[in-house]
């Protein structure tokens, strides 16, 4: 089973997992589609890992199409987020730390739906999305999209 755990620090047995999440604000840019996970209950941006052969812009497509079912295309990469603080521990002897590209997109196709990795969605102000159980680290990437910062943030 996946804990996730903070203020650890990956041993040399670790292993960097690379994953891409995509924040796709609303027509006014005051909010940002959520989805919740069906595995956990817990609200994230659309995102997922690489597979080999793949590069990051068609990881976030692809995780935002399985997601959500839309079609989106890469605006800009708002940030790269790689605290050693954040591991997802699958068992004892199996930790990883996740290095996430985050990225801002917009819907060329399609209207928001659900999948089998997704329970519910919705678009969420910051004000809103305090009050909501947050994936990891999800917050300070959204956060980092509404400053509109041009240079990415390293984090």
């Amino acid at each position: 089973m996946k804990k996730v755990l903070r203020g650890e620090r990956i041993g040399a047995s670790g292993r960097i997992r690379l994953g891409c999440s995509a924040v796709i604000f609303d027509e006014s840019h005051e909010k940002v589609l959520l989805t919740k996970r069906a595995d956990n209950g817990l609200w994230c941006l659309p995102g997922g890992g690489v597979d080999p052969g793949e590069s990051v812009e068609e990881t976030v497509i692809r995780e935002v199409q399985e997601e959500t079912g839309l079609a989106v295309r890469v605006l800009r990469l708002i940030g790269v987020y790689s605290d050693p603080n954040w591991l997802v521990v699958y068992n004892e002897s199996d930790s990883v730390q996740i290095v996430a590209l985050n990225f801002e997109v917009v819907i060329t196709a399609g209207e928001p739906g659900l999948s089998d990795e997704t329970s519910d969605w919705g678009y969420y102000s910051l004000e809103e999305i305090d009050k909501l159980d947050m994936l990891l680290n999800h917050y300070t990437r959204i956060q980092d999209a509404f400053t509109a910062q041009r240079e990415a943030f390293v984090r």
